[in-house]
């Protein structure tokens, strides 16, 4: 190789990326691919969803750094670096109707203007491959939605002087492809849930299958299926650092290790954007760009 092959992964709060696309990730680090994580917000509005840690007063009055000491520890476990773009987070609205949004939130913004954030970033670390959510968020989060949608601009942005002056933003950068974390599919949950029950265990996926069904979303075109099966413990350990996101007791580590990497060794995405040839189905998201790098 000529040049080193670089991968930006934009998430929206700290543990996004641990539950998303983090074996991949690790995969990669293993590789010698410098990988950049970019989280959007701080993950301010985030409930403390651990049981174990819920009502604690510390956590309650930090959750800002407290959440910020998880994602380094994260960081350091995945071996990826990892940059702030200083949103605020929107949180999550619930009710009926849903309350307005709070004022000077991240999925508040202006597109172009928050776009021009994370230009600078591309621009700075000149990633050849990005990966982020489409166009529902993955889950209907506002700040999902945003960052996907300031990705998208700034995706193209990131080669356009005119919109984003040099002068401003730095020299410009074109990346070659774009992704959308597609880790939480259908044909993926199926086969574990199948696979547990054929082996006489409880699956937790049941409830999720049913909710899929009243859901009606449309299924997603999964075109790059990313072996990384030996990162799955890595991708683990980085996830439990987010202590107060995620209980180690439940749902999420309950399919055993070995079920999982034999009956689904990869992790997902969908080719949303490819300024290179590329044939698909793929297995590695610099399919088309090694050759040339």
């Amino acid at each position: 190789m000529t040049e080193q092959l670089r991968l930006m992964a934009v998430h929206a709060h700290p543990d996004d990326e641990s539950s998303k696309g983090a074996a991949t990730m690790a995969k990669y680090v293993s590789e010698g691919v410098d990988v950049l994580v970019v989280t959007c917000t701080g993950g301010e509005r985030g409930s403390v969803l651990n049981p174990k840690l819920q009502g604690d007063p510390y956590i309650e009055a930090n959750i800002h750094e407290v959440r910020r000491k998880e994602m380094d520890e994260a960081r350091e476990i995945l071996g990826v670096s990892q940059e702030w773009l200083g949103f605020v987070d929107s949180g999550l609205p619930e009710g009926d109707p849903l309350p307005p949004l709070p004022e000077g939130c991240f999925a508040l913004e202006d597109v172009d203007t928050a776009a021009g954030a994370l230009v600078r970033k591309i621009r700075s670390f000149r990633p050849q491959v990005i990966t982020t959510y489409d166009e529902n968020g993955g889950y209907p989060h506002p700040d999902h939605i945003m960052t996907h949608k300031i990705t998208m601009v700034a995706f193209d942005g990131a080669a356009d002087a005119e919109k984003y002056p040099e002068a401003e933003f730095g020299p410009v950068w074109q990346p070659l492809k774009l992704y959308y974390n597609q880790g939480f599919n259908r044909p993926r949950t199926e086969a574990l849930h199948k696979a547990l029950l054929a082996r006489g265990l409880e699956s937790p996926y049941g409830d999720w299958l049913k909710r899929w069904d009243e859901f009606g979303g449309k299924p997603r075109n999964l075109t790059t299926h990313v072996p990384c099966a030996d990162f799955f413990e890595t991708r683990d350990k980085a996830l439990i650092a987010h202590r107060t996101q995620i209980d180690p007791d439940g749902g999420w580590f309950r399919v055993p290790m070995e079920i999982q990497k034999e009956v689904w060794p990869t992790e997902e995405y969908e080719l949303s954007k490819a300024l290179v040839p590329t044939s698909l189905p793929e297995e590695d998201l610099f399919a088309g760009i090694r050759d040339n790098a």
